[in-house]
């Protein structure tokens, strides 16, 4: 059965969307002429398709549709009335086996239903499928927490394209499961992303290794720890080595040569013997020895100036910061600086004091660690210039090995994804199987229903039927007969004639509901009488003569009370119908309060400025006073000064307005001393409601009087065939005495 209808943008029923939702059983519709009950038909139907309408069938089951309406009446009228195959009673067996295939098939498609039921919920929304994707959706976030764990992270710019989308990035993750490379460190993956990643990337010229083993060798040289002093065969040698002041005397040396001779201690005039002592002590080889250490201060200065130079020249290109601890260099080369400035101090002071030896502090340390950052940053230069090189290939080999990090990152949570996907997938599977096995069952039962039908299924018992109800209720100047054909029928008179075109509208709209309503039990063709159907009645009852649409209405209800069982192949009934008494005969309901039963829904179409919208009412919407009329009647303590009236009112609007019957049409149904009752019944309602109760001569009825007109007025509905909506108004639960029941 039909869930939900949902219309837009159609017709009438334009601007905002409207739902019919909750649908049941029985559905009813009413709305004035011209505000889309018809449009809500053709919905049903799909006679056109709505691209903005949509039906929601319960499990998906969608059921054929019968529709009564104006094509209906149209399409059937304009040719010969095609043939309505039902199912004869010549053969009980047959019969048996079509119910007992039927009763096959509603427990199959029962069984259908409880899969689908599992499978996408009962709604539409649920079930294994509705697992899946909120699994999908679960392990969507969690994946996506790895996501923004690497968003101020450099790794980022590796995951390039799913950025934006959990379910991209969720399948980018799956899809590197099969990556199977050695997963690298994280920090190892940032450093490297810093420089692949870096869109201002170019190759960068090599350090230069400045020159430092001549400064070592300087570092130890031997003159440094030679102890120079004067020759020693000289007279005065003894004496200076005695004294141990080769190095007071060099230097004051240089003061005896600039003071012409004269001693500068003690201002006495030295004899030429003394003089050339003094220059034999210092000979060749000590200037030799102190030239070198002349020598040795210049070039120390020299090499370490250079090394400082170099050194500072690549702290200053800013280019090579990325790839060099240039706050480690500078502290290297401070260290270096200040050791080659206490050497030149030591050395300069073995100038003075040549006779000292002297041991200065090495550089080689300091120097070897400057080299050793110096070849790190060389290293990492050597990496940028070859990924500069290979720019692309790099790009995508740490892009995955990025991937492959996240991978194993998630490791427990896809291990979990998968095991739980595999679960539901399996019960999925298993459930398609099992639909698809018992549609298979299904349809095998179906097509053996079809070759029972075709055995024992004919045109004729409808033809009969027609004619039956037609003839039961005053049409007989003409009748239905089957065609030359076999398959279709012809409206003939008495004498054979074709009657079709002198039919007036009323009779050919009649005609054609009772073949719409012998169609339900049956089929155009010789299979597909007993098929599930969904049946919309839309109007049945326009130009219709009035005592004609108490028919219809009884057929109707009589329809509905039919599809009430279980084992009815009409599962839904929806009414759309302008008339108020249609409305209100066919809706009916003795059970009914002032809400709507379980199994039904009542609706309202209403149109203002052109525009139409559907409103669902808690009960039925159609209440009138004739209604309460009938509610007194059925009170057994009704009030007797205004029963008269009451009854008048009843009788009027019933017979007189609306069946076009007099009351002498009335009287003239009894007999005998029943007919004199049931004229004084109506004498007395008229009289005791169209003139003024005088109180002085007004003697209220007795309750037996009034129980007898009761009687009377029940016997009027009996004899007139009306008898159905007597018993429709008068609620059963009413408890009239036994006389008042009739």
């Amino acid at each position: 059965m039909i869930n939900k209808i949902t219309i837009k943008n159609i017709a009438t029923l334009k601007g905002v969307e409207q739902k019919a939702e909750e649908l049941k059983k029985f559905n009813y519709f009413f709305g004035a002429n011209g505000t889309g009950k018809t449009t809500v038909g053709n919905i049903i139907s799909n006679a056109t398709p709505f691209d903005t309408c949509s039906i929601k069938w319960a499990n998906d089951n969608i059921l054929e549709t019968r529709v009564y309406n104006l094509n209906f009446v149209e399409n059937n009228f304009s040719e010969q009335l095609k043939g309505v195959f039902t199912l004869g009673k010549e053969s009980k067996e047959t019969q048996d086996k079509i119910k007992e295939k039927n009763d096959q098939v509603t427990v199959l498609q029962g069984q259908i239903d409880n899969f689908n039921a599992t499978l996408k919920g009962r709604d539409g929304h649920g079930g294994k499928q509705s697992e899946l994707v909120s699994l999908e959706s679960e392990y969507a976030d969690k994946f996506w927490m790895q996501k923004t764990k690497a968003d101020k992270s450099p790794i980022k710019k590796g995951m390039k394209g799913v950025l934006d989308d959990k379910k991209k990035f969720k399948q980018k993750v799956l899809d590197e499961l099969a990556n199977a490379e050695a997963v690298l460190a994280l920090s190892e993956l940032e450093e490297k992303a810093k420089t692949v990643f870096d869109d201002s990337l170019t190759e960068i010229a090599e350090i230069i290794v400045p020159e430092v083993l001549k400064i070592e060798q300087l570092e130890n040289d031997t003159i440094l720890k030679k102890i120079i002093v004067g020759k020693s065969d000289v007279d005065i040698a003894g004496m200076i080595k005695s004294l141990g002041n080769s190095d007071w005397v060099k230097q004051g040396k240089s003061y005896f040569e600039r003071n012409n001779g004269i001693c500068p201690f003690c201002q006495q005039k030295t004899s030429e013997e003394f003089k050339k002592n003094l220059e034999a002590y210092f000979d060749k080889v000590f200037e030799e020895d102190a030239t070198k250490i002349t020598d040795l201060i210049a070039n120390y200065n020299t090499q370490a100036l250079i090394i400082e130079k170099s050194l500072q020249s690549i702290l200053d290109n800013h280019s090579l910061i990325n790839f060099l601890d240039t706050e480690q260099l500078k502290a290297k080369l401070q260290v270096f600086s200040t050791t080659t400035a206490a050497n030149k101090q030591k050395i300069e002071q073995k100038q003075k004091e040549a006779s000292q030896v002297v041991v200065l502090a090495s550089t080689k340390t300091v120097i070897i660690e400057m080299l050793e950052l110096i070849a790190k940053g060389n290293k990492k230069i050597e990496e940028n210039n070859t990924i500069c090189k290979n720019l692309d290939q790099e790009k995508r080999l740490l892009t995955k090995q990025i991937w492959r990090y996240i991978v194993s990152e998630l490791k427990t949570d896809i291990e979990s994804y998968w095991s739980k996907k595999n679960g539901i997938e399996v019960a999925i599977t298993n459930l398609r199987n099992q639909i698809v096995s018992k549609e298979k069952e299904k349809l095998d039962a179906v097509k053996d229903i079809k070759d029972l039908e075709k055995k024992i299924t004919s045109i004729q018992p409808t033809c009969d039927g027609i004619n039956k109800l037609l003839a039961s209720f005053g049409f007989t100047s003409f009748k239905l007969v089957v065609a030359i054909d076999g398959r279709s029928y012809k409206i003939v008179r008495d004498d054979g004639t074709d009657a079709k075109k002198t039919l007036s509208e009323g009779e050919r709209n009649f005609v054609t509901f009772l073949y719409f309503y012998h169609l339900l039990k049956g089929s155009h063709s010789e299979t597909g009488t007993t098929i599930s159907k969904v049946v919309v009645i839309d109007d049945p009852v326009s130009s219709l003569d009035n005592d004609v649409l108490f028919i219809v209405s009884t057929l109707v209800r009589e329809l509905i009370a039919q599809a009430r069982g279980d084992s009815s192949d009409i599962k839904q009934v929806f009414i759309l119908t302008h008339n108020i008494y249609f409305h209100k005969e066919v809706t009916y309901n003795s059970r009914r309060g002032n809400h709507a039963l379980n199994e039904e829904t009542f609706f309202i179409i209403k149109k203002r400025d052109n525009v139409s919208i559907l409103e669902k009412t808690e009960g039925n919407p159609i209440k009138t006073s004739y209604e309460l009329l009938w509610s007194e009647i059925a009170n057994t303590d009704c009030n007797h000064a205004t029963i008269q009236n009451t009854m008048r009112r009843i009788l009027e609007n019933y017979f007189k307005m609306l069946g076009n019957i007099s009351f002498d049409d009335l009287i003239d149904k009894f007999e005998g001393d029943d007919k004199l009752k049931c004229k004084a019944l109506l004498s007395w309602v008229n009289d005791g409601s169209h003139s003024a109760l005088d109180e002085d001569y007004y003697t209220p009825l007795t309750t037996t009087e009034v129980l007898r007109f009761k009687k009377i007025f029940k016997q009027i509905f009996e004899k007139s065939n009306h008898f159905e909506h007597y018993k429709m108004m008068v609620r059963s639960d009413i408890n009239l005495t036994e006389e008042g029941r009739g």
